[in-house]
């Protein structure tokens, strides 16, 4: 044995289901598709799309909001959510795929696409798009900024909720909502701002969406942010396999984790977690409709394949 002490592995492994929610709540944003969970790392087999499912519902989670992040990944949430019951789909190219597609010269190709798949059936929301200035240099915002008000305009034109992805861009989302129209039902997914966001969404009826890194001890400014927020404007989210809440950090996330940021959520703002359930079910059905009154067609393996 060397004199360097070994280094410590990891845990990936998937953490346990956590206890049954007695009210149900939905994921508003999480990632099952292939093209994500494939290349996420995990300590043995990753759990398919239907695993995951089945995890969630055993943990009170009653359906989820897959969203895509470029055209394949959109086209492969539109497909899976036709077949899947528990499942609604939202479809657009990432604000850091839109330099890309830019400097190739298919971004309104890629566009066209997303508005194509805004009329599927079971695709109720557009996103997740907006601003990174965290990922993105200068030099690619104003292609971030093009694609933004163009997906605004695809979920105006469908009657769809926007979900917004929010990354150091709170003021330059913010001026391009209030400039281009806002859709009547818009999320800022995996909330990430401070007590004045929160006001402004507050003022302008926009939902703040909060993922597990509500749980984290260096997060106070999302727990201030609670603190203000009208618990009708309030949603939850997994943004999995990314953002696993405490005490599992660092481990892969799935929607069956839920339970736990919820129930910290209900205990940072001192009220009863069936109650705050409740309202988070009621504030999610609002915004995506419910998932039952679309048809899915008969299944055959609606998970076989990954975007094409």
């Amino acid at each position: 044995m060397s004199g360097r002490s070994a280094k410590k592995h990891r845990d990936r492994s998937y953490p346990p289901v956590p206890e049954e929610l007695v009210v149900p709540v939905y994921d508003n944003h999480t990632h099952i598709d292939p093209s994500i969970i494939d290349d996420f790392p995990v300590d043995g087999p990753s759990l398919t799309p239907a695993e995951q499912l089945d995890r969630a519902s055993a943990a009170g989670v009653r359906g989820i909001v897959q969203v895509g992040t470029d055209v394949a990944s959109s086209r492969w949430s539109a497909e899976a959510a036709s077949t899947e019951p528990r499942m609604l789909a939202a479809v657009a190219i990432h604000p850091n795929e839109a330099p890309v597609l830019d400097a190739a010269g298919t971004l309104d190709d890629g566009l066209a696409a997303i508005a194509e798949l805004a009329s599927r059936p079971r695709v109720r929301c557009i996103g997740e798009t907006g601003l990174d200035y965290f990922r993105t240099e200068e030099d690619g915002r104003e292609a971030q900024l093009r694609s933004f008000e163009a997906h605004i305009e695809i979920a105006k034109q469908n009657d769809l909720a926007l979900q917004i992805h929010d990354r150091d861009a709170h003021d330059d989302v913010v001026a391009t909502l209030k400039r281009v129209g806002a859709p009547e039902r818009t999320v800022f997914h995996c909330f990430s701002g401070d007590t004045e966001l929160a006001e402004i969404c507050t003022e302008n009826g926009w939902y703040m969406s909060f993922a597990g890194t509500a749980t984290f001890k260096n997060a106070r400014n999302l727990r201030r942010a609670l603190d203000v927020a009208p618990r009708a404007l309030v949603l939850v989210e997994t943004d999995a396999p990314f953002l696993t809440p405490m005490p599992y950090r660092g481990r892969p996330n799935a929607s069956y984790l839920l339970p736990h940021t919820v129930r910290f959520i209900a205990q940072h703002l001192e009220t009863d977690v069936t109650m705050l359930a409740a309202q988070i079910l009621s504030n999610t059905e609002y915004v995506y409709g419910r998932w039952d009154t679309d048809p899915v067609v008969a299944p055959g393996d609606p998970y076989a394949a990954g975007p094409q």
